[in-house]
C-alpha cells in the first residue's frame, strides 16, 4: 500500500467514533432479524425485515444496487459460500444460512455476518460452523498494533487444517470506513502480499473467513453473476466482524448482544 494511501485510510478521532456507530448499529439489525432466521421463513421475508429496519432507522442498506445487487442483504445456504441473492426460498430444519448485513449510517459502513443453524442440523454442518466461528476469533486474537495481515490467514488456516476443513481464496475480507470495500485486502490465508500489508492503529477492517466442508474450490453461479457456490457442492459456512485497530489492539466493532461470543459451543 503506497504511503500516501495508507494515511488516508487510518481513522481520526471523529472517523472512528463514526464507525463505531456504524458498527454498533450493524449488531443491533443482526439482532432484530435473529429470532425470524428460523424454518418456514424465506429469504426474501429475511431481507424485507433488513431494509425495513435499516430505512426506519435513516440509514441505508449497502448491498441494494451495490454493482447491481438486487437485495439488501445477502442470505447463503448450506453450500453457498456468499453473497446468496434472497428470493423466495423457505428455510428447512437441518438447512445452515450465513446472513451478511451491512448498512450504510451517516456515510460510514458496518458490516457483519453469521451463520445459523436451522433446526437440528448434521454433526459435520455443526463442526463446520463451530471451525468457521473459532477461526475468526482466533484471529482477531491474535492481532495487534502493526501486526502483518498474514497472522489472520495464518489463524485461520490453522484452524481450519486441524478441524480438516478448507479455507476459500477467492473471496476474502477487506477495508471498511467510507467505502464498502477498500484497502487494505484481508485473506484468509497467507500469502507475500499480506505478509507486507500492516495494520497501524486507525485502519478498519473486516475478517470473514469462509470455511469449505470439502475442497476449497469455488464456481460462481452463470445466471444470476452473484452466488458463489462451493465446487463440489458440500456445505460452506462464515462469519464476520468489523474491526478497528487501536493503538492498544483490536477493537470489535460489531459485537451483538444476543449472538454467540467466543468460547461458544454450537
Amino acid at each position: 500500500m503506497m504511503l500516501q494511501q495508507k494515511l488516508k485510510l487510518l481513522l481520526n478521532e471523529n472517523g472512528r467514533s463514526a464507525m463505531r456507530r456504524a458498527g454498533k448499529f450493524n449488531a443491533e439489525l443482526m439482532d432484530v432479524i435473529r429470532p425470524h432466521v428460523q424454518a418456514g421463513v424465506s429469504t426474501n421475508q429475511l431481507d424485507k425485515l433488513a431494509h425495513e429496519y435499516t430505512s426506519d432507522h435513516g440509514h441505508i442498506p449497502a448491498p441494494l444496487n451495490y454493482q447491481g445487487f438486487p437485495k439488501s442483504c445477502c442470505t447463503s445456504v448450506n453450500e453457498v459460500i456468499c453473497h446468496g441473492i434472497p428470493g423466495a426460498y423457505v428455510l428447512q430444519e437441518g438447512d445452515i444460512v450465513n446472513l451478511d448485513l451491512t448498512t450504510i449510517v451517516d456515510g460510514w459502513h458496518g458490516d457483519s455476518s453469521e451463520t445459523f443453524l436451522i433446526g437440528e442440523v448434521s454433526e459435520e454442518a455443526k463442526a463446520l460452523i463451530q471451525c468457521s466461528f473459532d477461526s475468526l476469533n482466533a484471529a482477531i486474537q491474535i492481532l495487534k498494533p502493526d501486526c502483518p495481515v498474514s497472522d489472520i490467514g495464518e489463524a485461520v488456516t490453522s484452524r481450519a487444517r486441524d478441524a480438516g476443513f478448507s479455507v476459500v481464496r477467492e473471496y476474502v475480507g477487506h477495508g471498511l470506513g467510507r467505502e464498502f470495500h477498500q484497502e487494505p485486502s484481508v485473506p484468509h490465508f497467507p500469502n507475500r502480499e499480506s505478509q507486507r500489508t500492516l495494520l497501524p492503529p486507525g485502519i478498519c477492517f473486516t475478517i470473514e473467513p469462509m470455511i469449505n466442508a470439502g475442497k476449497r474450490l469455488t464456481q460462481l453461479d452463470p445466471t444470476d453473476g452473484w452466488t458463489v457456490r462451493t465446487k463440489d457442492l458440500k456445505l460452506s459456512a462464515q462469519f464476520e466482524h468489523s474491526i478497528l485497530m487501536t493503538e492498544t489492539g483490536p477493537e470489535i466493532l460489531t459485537k451483538t448482544q444476543n449472538g454467540p461470543q467466543p468460547g461458544h459451543v454450537f
